[in-house]
């Protein structure tokens, strides 16, 4: 029996799952504007193990988001993700965020455009086929006109990123799901145990989220 944790923190979307042999079997999850991750993630870790009657020392591994997303968001769950590798000496998984994202939405011969927000009118994005096949590389990209022009197939647009697209990108080319749908760790075990299986596994000392953008600091204006 495979237990392995699966931890979701790259939005505002605080999610945690355990999966058996790769059917996730316990779940916890909140979504706020506040970004409240810090507090209630390891809450959430215990929550779940607690639930499913498993001891930490039960599990055989812990998946995490890797990524794009807030720098925030993923600095905090990768380095729980870290922290409960280290002390039980199991592997660390990673796992794509936007690929975790697509999986919220199934559909038929169609291409799936999961969207992050990164401010303005640029998404984090990558396209997908019906059957989750990647057919375009992660990026952040800025929505004009032109954006996917590319794609013959019908698009399905997903997340928190989706609404900007509806602004610039008209037809019936275009469709558009729920804005408010952000990836979760409900996506993540089976996409966990299949690299499980493999060995799939990063580096737990070096393994830095994948941010993408560099992390830009505000200054007040007061």
């Amino acid at each position: 029996m495979t237990y392995i944790l699966s931890i979701e923190t790259s939005t505002k979307n605080c999610s945690v799952s355990l999966s058996l042999n790769g059917e996730t079997i316990s779940t916890r999850e909140a979504f706020e504007d506040g970004y409240s991750h810090a507090e209630k993630l390891h809450v959430f870790i215990e929550e779940v193990l607690k639930e499913s009657e498993i001891e930490f020392s039960k599990l055989n591994a812990v998946a995490v988001s890797q990524g794009p997303g807030s720098y925030t968001g993923l600095r905090i769950g990768v380095s729980a993700a870290k922290g409960i590798c280290y002390a039980l000496s199991i592997p660390l998984i990673a796992l794509d965020t936007l690929e975790i994202l697509a999986r919220e939405l199934s559909v038929n011969d169609d291409v799936v455009v999961p969207m992050i927000d990164a401010r303005r009118m640029e998404c984090y994005t990558a396209i997908f086929s019906s059957d989750f096949n990647l057919i375009r590389e992660v990026k952040s990209e800025i929505i004009n006109e032109e954006s996917f022009s590319e794609i013959e197939n019908k698009i399905h647009f997903l997340g928190d990123g989706a609404s900007k697209c509806k602004e610039v990108l008209k037809g019936d080319k275009f469709i558009y799901h729920d804005e408010y749908v952000f990836p979760s760790s409900k996506q993540m075990g089976n996409l966990a145990f299949e690299k499980y299986k493999k060995s799939d596994t990063v580096n737990v000392a070096y393994f830095e989220p994948f941010y993408l953008k560099d992390f830009m600091i505000t200054t007040s204006s007061k």
